[in-house]
């Protein structure tokens, strides 16, 4: 028997590895490990098919050896398996002939008058996993006709009806499952994106303190809990201080006080823990002894209850004053002249009326009143910021020699415009400065809104010191009480046909915009007999008639609607001829003799502040409203872009891309208060190399 072991590995060790696959080897490894953990188990072997558990019943077969050794019991062979293990190295490994599944059969091979080992065919749902190529076992087959022993090999049947239709039915649920969890994630991925971008959307990006959008949902919700103990503390402490000061307990009260001053400089300006002195904590736990002994002394919930509330009323008080203070200063601040714009003004007026520059006065007359060139209306008493929407227009300008400036200035700036201009001509334009004061037909008697502001009650509600309506409650009136409201230059616009009698045409112009394109595609627009062309400001609700207009007044609700489009005055494209066939003046006249009704009813106290009495809020914009309902053109919003001077926050390819912006706000270019990132579209027009502003230190 020994003999027979001897030729079998012999056998093995020569044939077995060149034989099998490397799927083989490992399927056989596969085969001995699950074969070894039966026996542990003592289970009985698996068969597969019916055909096997037949054969089975056969019983034990016995072979002939080729040699002639004698018969060979199954159960008795030893099959040698070489393998690679993980490491590299090769392994030799043997199982039992009876510890395989009866679906592997013996073969003799041609030659040998004994039987010889064969492998049946294996069925896919078979418990053996081993397979095999068929062209790779037929080379391997012919290649060992003549060599000695027994070779192993396996042959691939085809696979029953029933089986393949269940293989089919697998691999289409696959599929069909692959599918749906894809399509699964595509849709979270959407709603996933669909989300971030509307909280992105509702960042309040204009908030200027500390601010991120990750804050709500990763910062630690107990970050500031220290610092919101002791303000909590402090506010209990003055409290009690007030109370114990009230029953006479001077020791307490002071005690509550020290303690209060402690943490008031423990705090400091901090605004979250970190920033939090050290010793914070400890003068929070003497805080906390020093409550609880003034609770236990003075705790009575009704006379508590009643001192926070006090207290509560008295913050309240002291946030509307401040919120009132801080609003006009915010004014203040935005409508006086800086020292440096106010040094400009004055040195160009010196120097213009020195006797060498007054013969310098001359303009080419002959363009100023020519129709076929591109006129510009600029109505101004600051120098610096006309001066860069004249360079801004000329610098983008294709045909500069055919651009006409009409500039009207107040008494005191009209010699400081000329200088300007005289000595910085724009690259060939033509300039022309004018004085408000010399319309000699603009009067009293013609013009109604003159005629109001020559009031007695108008100027003392505009200069009057310590009277009752000298601080409105609103913030949004105190902006119109700027004397700038009583020039002229204000409303000069509702007169352009007046002004310029000979023009066809003509682009009205803030002297706080910046022009970034050619304007000349505006004089070819087809307004569609409009008098009136520009840039829509209403989105969704914001900036319609109603915010402008009082519609509980029979006359505005009757005749305008609240929903109607608002829109900016800034650039516009006005048509004089169809101003002058639809008489606009007369229409502006009619409003404003409506309004002057209402307003010479109204006491001094009441101006300004009994909306309910007048029809439109104060300013320009309200009665241009109505003076052009249904009578103006809207443009592309690429030409205006407007927001430039109260909202950091705009959309920076639309800044870049619009062909005019404007800086309408409080935060003007020229101030201070001029919102950084925008301040450079406004500077890069600036002449800083010439003396004037050089003597007067403007600089960027």
């Amino acid at each position: 028997m020994g003999q027979i072991v001897d030729w079998r590995e012999k056998m093995s060790l020569q044939h077995l590895k060149s034989f099998f696959s490397k799927e083989a080897v490992e399927n056989s490894i596969s085969i001995k490990a699950q074969t070894n953990q039966r026996n542990r188990r003592r289970y009985p072997l698996l068969y597969d098919c019916e055909k096997c558990n037949r054969r089975k019943d056969l019983g034990t077969t016995v072979y002939t050896s080729p040699h002639g050794l004698g018969n060979i019991g199954v159960e008795d062979i030893n099959i040698m398996v070489t393998y690679t293990d993980s490491s590299g190295a090769i392994r030799v490994s043997s199982v039992k002939a009876k510890d395989l599944s009866s679906s592997w059969v013996w073969q003799t091979p041609t030659g040998y008058s004994g039987d010889f080992i064969k492998s049946s065919q294996k069925s896919e749902d078979s418990f053996q996993p081993l397979t095999r190529n068929v062209d790779s076992s037929e080379h391997h087959r012919k290649a060992n006709e003549t060599a000695e022993g027994a070779v192993l090999q396996t042959n691939i049947s085809p696979i029953e009806p029933i089986k393949r239709h269940r293989q089919m039915l697998r691999r289409r649920r696959r599929e069909m499952r692959t599918a749906e969890l894809i399509r699964q994630d595509k849709e979270i991925d959407a709603l996933m994106e669909k989300a971030a971008i509307e909280r992105s959307e509702g960042l309040d990006t204009t908030f200027t303190g500390k601010y991120s959008i990750w804050r709500r949902d990763y910062e630690n919700p107990n970050s500031g809990s220290t610092l919101k103990l002791m303000r909590d503390q402090i506010i209990m402490a003055k409290a009690y201080a007030t109370i114990a000061r009230a029953k006479n307990d001077s020791d307490l009260y002071d005690s509550l006080m020290k303690c209060t001053k402690k943490a008031l400089l423990a705090i400091g300006e901090a605004n979250s823990d970190a920033e939090l002195q050290l010793g914070a904590l400890d003068q929070a736990k003497e805080m906390g002894h020093m409550l609880a002994l003034a609770k236990d002394k003075l705790h009575d919930c009704v006379v508590l209850a009643r001192k926070l509330r006090a207290m509560i009323q008295l913050t309240e008080d002291n946030v509307n004053s401040n919120r009132k203070q801080s609003a006009f200063l915010i004014q203040l601040a935005a409508k006086t002249i800086p020292k440096p714009l106010h040094c400009f003004s004055q040195l160009l007026t010196a120097n213009y009326f020195l006797p060498d520059r007054a013969k310098n006065d001359v303009y080419l007359k002959e363009k100023l009143e020519d129709p076929s060139l591109y006129h510009y209306a600029i109505f101004s008493d600051n120098v610096l910021a006309t001066a860069v929407v004249v360079n801004s227009t000329i610098w983008h300008a294709n045909e500069p020699e055919k651009h006409v400036f009409h500039i009207v200035t107040d008494k005191l700036n009209v010699a400081a415009m000329k200088m300007w201009f005289l000595e910085n001509p724009p690259a060939g334009a033509s300039v022309e400065v004018m004085n408000v004061d010399d319309f000699k037909w603009l009067n009293s008697s013609y013009c109604i809104v003159l005629r109001q502001l020559e009031t007695s009650r108008m100027k003392e509600f505009y200069f009057k010191v310590n009277n009752p309506s000298s601080l409105p409650t609103g913030a949004d009136q105190l902006k119109y009480r700027n004397p700038k409201y009583l020039s002229m230059l204000n409303h000069l616009r509702f007169y352009l046909p007046e002004v310029y009698p000979k023009l066809d045409k003509i682009l009205f112009l803030d002297d706080d915009i910046v022009v970034q394109k050619d304007l000349t595609p505006l004089w070819s627009i087809d307004m569609h007999g409009m008098v009136n062309g520009a840039v829509e400001t209403c989105k969704e609700s914001f900036h319609r008639f109603d915010k402008y207009l009082n519609f509980s007044n029979p006359l505005i609700s009757e005749n305008f609607d609240p929903n109607a489009c608002g829109w900016a005055f800034g650039m516009n494209m006005f048509d004089l001829k169809e101003w002058k066939r639809r008489n606009i003046t007369g229409i502006y006249h009619h409003w404003q003799e409506l309004m002057y009704a209402f307003v010479g009813a109204l006491s001094l106290e009441c101006w300004g502040s009994n909306e309910d009495r007048t029809l439109w809020k104060l300013g320009t914009l309200p009665p241009g409203l109505i003076t052009f309902y249904n009578l103006t053109y809207p443009l592309d919003r690429s030409w205006h872009a407007l927001g430039l001077g109260y909202d950091p926050a705009l959309n920076h390819t639309q800044v870049e891309d619009a062909a005019v912006i404007h800086y309408n706000g409080n935060y003007k270019p020229w101030l201070d208060l001029a919102i950084t990132k925008y301040k450079p579209y406004w500077s890069r027009y600036v002449m800083y190399e010439s003396p004037y502003l050089q003597i007067c230190q403007i600089t960027e």
